[in-house]
C-alpha cells in the first residue's frame, strides 16, 4: 500500500471556522489584483507537526504514542487574532492568523509531539515552532506587488481578536492533494486530559 501525507494538527470549531471564512472574503476583496491562493476555510487547522510520506501501518503506533503523552496534557484555550505573514512583509509569501496561548501549554504539546515523532523516525522541524492559522499562499512572483498591499491592509484592517477555542483533542490527519487544494481526513483523534 502506498504511503499517505499525513500531519499532526489541532481541529477548529465550526464558528471560528465561519469567523475566518468572513476574514478571507475580507481580505480577497481588499487585495484583489495580487496573486494569492486562498486556502478554503474547512481546510484551515492549528499545525504541530508535519510527518510527510507515512505508511498506513503506522497510524496504531502513531496514535498510541499520542495517548501516551497527550493524556497527561490538560484541555486549555487558544485565542485567534493578528494578522501577519512569512517570512516578513517585505518578502511576503504565506498570510496568517495569529494564535496565542498564554500558559505555555500549546508550545509544551508541540514540543512532545515532536519528541514523540522523533523516536519514531520523523525529522525535526528545522524552524522554531510559530503557531498561526495559515490563511492563503502567496503565488511565485507576487511578492513584490503583495508587500505593499498586505503592509497597508494590515496596518488598517487588522484583525485584533477573532475568538477563543477549546483545545481538547489532538488529530492524526491524512492529506490528499488535489487540483483545487488539499483535502484532509481523520485518521486518530487523541483526547486532551478533562480539567
Amino acid at each position: 500500500m502506498d504511503p499517505v501525507r499525513a500531519f499532526i494538527a489541532i481541529d477548529l470549531p465550526e464558528y471560528l471556522r465561519r469567523g475566518l471564512s468572513v476574514q478571507i472574503d475580507r481580505l480577497r476583496d481588499a487585495l484583489t489584483g495580487i496573486p494569492i491562493r486562498w486556502v478554503r476555510p474547512e481546510a484551515i487547522h492549528l499545525s504541530l507537526h508535519f510527518l510527510g510520506d507515512t505508511d498506513l501501518a503506522q497510524v496504531p503506533e502513531l496514535k498510541q504514542g499520542l495517548e501516551g503523552l497527550v493524556g497527561a496534557i490538560p484541555v486549555f484555550s487558544i485565542s485567534v487574532g493578528g494578522l501577519g505573514c512569512f517570512p516578513n512583509p517585505q518578502r511576503p509569501r504565506v498570510v496568517w492568523m495569529g494564535i496565542q496561548e498564554a500558559s505555555g501549554t500549546l508550545v509544551h504539546l508541540q514540543q512532545k509531539v515532536e519528541a514523540m515523532c522523533a523516536q519514531l523516525g520523523v525529522p525535526r522541524e528545522k524552524r522554531g515552532y510559530s503557531p498561526h492559522l495559515t490563511l492563503g499562499r502567496i503565488r511565485p512572483g507576487g511578492e513584490s506587488k503583495a508587500a505593499g498591499e498586505l503592509g497597508r491592509v494590515m496596518m488598517t484592517d487588522g484583525v485584533e481578536h477573532l475568538g477563543v477555542a477549546l483545545v481538547d483533542e489532538v488529530v492524526l490527519f491524512q492529506s490528499e492533494l488535489k487540483p483545487d487544494g488539499a483535502v484532509y481526513s481523520r485518521l486518530a483523534s487523541v483526547r486532551l486530559r478533562a480539567r
